[in-house]
């Protein structure tokens, strides 16, 4: 055919069919070792549904494993697929089975839509333990759908099983999955990527396709634009209800087809093409399975760990690098580099070899850089200069959340004053500073008396409601402590100031205990350089006292009746000789015995 015959035939067919709707065949898994793949399944046709003018579908098939003494299986994937919206609740020897995911695909023919369906669930457990045998599944219906799909005849069910086995003898085999739902006759293009071609030698190519015809020779397959053919799939057929695995051609309306493609591959290939075209048959790929022998390391890395202390500016990092899904050692002197901010602030190498599955522990020492918030992400990648070349380039990092270790913030604290008890003593209630102090309620506060009580943590003050200052201007030191034990220390100082004295101006001086003299409170060791002058009715001054003179109590130096004041109204006049009150008190007291 030639292009233009083609491209005139992709037109009309366009003219027929308004729309499809498919979901692309893209890579799925990815495994490496001595491994290699083979299917397991069968059709729910009992008839090839283009010669059949009935229903040719059942609810049930089975199907034979029967794999090597030394084959162990590593994967097992079930699809199962066929016309109509989907029937996602069959049976596996039994067993109920609902899909892990589904597929779907469509077409629309006036007045009709067609749609098509196909479901996925991992087996892998199941088959491990069932082992070679007998595999039936059964509770696939489509016939709800099946006489509208007799229309365009592309009425078909039925399941398969692709296995990925290991054995021993084995080349190291890098095994890629695909899959999705992707039909013709609408022009179909499936690129298969992360593809490492070191040897094409032995390469093959698996696929899973549904709904083709053995009796309508119409349609090409192409890898890298080169014709895919052998013996059971002819080039103009490939799609022909065979399988390779057991040799039938009956497999009615699918194909279980495995291609060598070593000729069609070339080594450092990255990607392959694959292109299907059709005359009139209608095909659809739900799996592709591709085998390259490929003999590399995979390098991961993860951070495990991390250890710094209270404002340091290093920090160290416990690490593991891993060669798991792999099919060569990885190579010691390995690089791994610390990332913060995309910038390179550290590097450290593997130790030894590492062998395929195997680890090796690490811890490197960084230093964290001045620009790094107190929450970073430290990003770690081995084989970070790209001298080792592995499966996979692109999974080579590991981010990390990094807490750096800081003295917590603090508030400021006021200076607190209370009233001078006498001498600079005083009572002050700084409890509420607790709270205040501290930008985060988990904190930690407690208040010392020095600032070396407050690093050690020894001597708190516990009673911070009512704290008794002996002398003053004292400073008490106050410990934030954060969640990892960095603490900062800040302070305040307490401050005593004279308050207004209280004057009891009533003078009962008969010894009875109860205002026997003239009591100022608030006066003595407060304002120690007080003078007071107690003064008669006439204005004559009978008694002067201070600081170092005991209180009046009703008797004067030079007097009468024994130096005895007579009882009745006096007046004082009080000096505080203090820059707070300028201005003498004034008063009167009144004298009994």
């Amino acid at each position: 055919m030639t292009k233009k015959t083609r491209n005139l035939f992709f037109f009309i067919l366009s003219l027929l069919s308004y729309y499809s709707y498919s979901q692309d065949v893209s890579l799925y898994t990815q495994v490496n070792g001595r491994y290699d793949f083979t299917f397991v399944g069968n059709t729910m046709n009992t008839a090839e549904n283009n010669t059949s003018a009935g229903s040719v579908t059942i609810t049930s098939s089975s199907a034979t494993l029967n794999l090597g003494p030394n084959d162990t299986v590593v994967k097992a994937y079930l699809y199962w697929a066929g016309s109509g919206d989907g029937d996602f609740d069959v049976q596996l020897n039994g067993n109920a089975i609902t899909p892990d995911r589904t597929f779907s695909h469509s077409r629309f023919f006036s007045p009709n839509t067609y749609t098509y369906f196909s479901a996925f669930k991992d087996i892998t457990s199941y088959v491990q333990s069932y082992g070679n045998g007998t595999y039936e599944l059964s509770g696939l219906d489509i016939s709800a759908y099946e006489s509208l799909h007799l229309i365009r005849k592309t009425n078909f069910a039925g399941w398969a099983i692709l296995i990925v086995y290991e054995n021993p003898v084995f080349q190291l085999n890098q095994i890629n999955i695909y899959d999705g739902l992707q039909g013709v006759p609408d022009n179909l293009s499936i690129n298969l990527t992360n593809l490492n071609v070191l040897d094409n030698n032995g390469a093959t190519a698996g696929f899973i396709a549904w709904e083709g015809d053995a009796v309508l020779p119409t349609e090409s397959f192409y890898i890298n634009s080169q014709v895919l053919s052998n013996a059971l799939n002819p080039a103009n057929n490939v799609f022909n209800g065979t399988n390779s695995v057991t040799g039938s051609n009956t497999l009615y309306n699918m194909d279980l087809d495995i291609y060598n493609i070593q000729n069609y591959i070339q080594v450092s290939d990255t990607d392959a093409l694959i292109e299907l075209t059709s005359f009139q048959d209608f095909i659809m790929i739900n799996a592709v399975a591709v085998k390259l022998n490929s003999q590399l390391p995979d390098a991961t890395i993860v951070l495990n760990d991390y250890s710094t202390s209270c404002n340091s500016d290093s920090i160290t990092v416990d690490y593991t690098v891993y060669n798991v899904n792999s099919t060569e050692i990885l190579p010691e002197d390995t690089a791994i580099g610390f990332y913060v901010n995309n910038t390179l602030i550290g590097t450290t190498f593997t130790q030894n070899p590492i062998a395929i599955g195997a680890n090796e522990q690490g811890s490197v020492t960084l230093t964290i850089p001045p620009d790094a918030t107190e929450i970073f992400i430290l990003t770690a990648t081995v084989d970070y200069d790209n001298t080792i070349l592995e499966l996979v380039e692109t999974n080579n990092s590991f981010e990390m959340e990094i807490t750096q270790w800081l003295s917590p913030p603090f508030a400021t604290l006021e200076n607190l004053t209370s009233c001078n008890l006498g001498l600079t003593k005083g009572n002050f209630d700084f409890s509420a500073y607790e709270e205040s102090v501290t930008t985060n309620a988990d904190h930690s506060v407690t208040f010392y008396n020095s600032y070396e009580d407050a690093e050690n943590e020894q001597n708190e003050i516990l009673n911070t409601m009512n704290y008794e200052a002996l002398t003053t201007p004292e400073t008490i030191y106050v410990r934030i402590e954060n969640e990892f034990g960095c603490y900062s220390i800040t302070s305040f100082d307490l401050i005593v100031r004279n308050c207004p004295p209280t004057i009891y101006n009533a003078v009962s001086a008969n010894n009875d205990g109860y205002n026997d003299d003239f009591f100022i409170d608030g006066l003595r060791d407060i304002f120690t350089d007080f003078k007071l002058e107690i003064y008669n009715r006439w204005g004559k001054l009978l008694w002067t006292g201070n600081n170092n003179v005991p209180n009046w109590d009703g008797y004067v130096k030079d007097g009468f009746a024994g130096n005895k004041a007579p009882e009745g109204t006096y007046f004082y006049i009080l000096y505080l000789n203090d820059e707070d009150y300028p201005e003498a008190l004034t008063g009167y007291l009144y004298l009994t015995y």
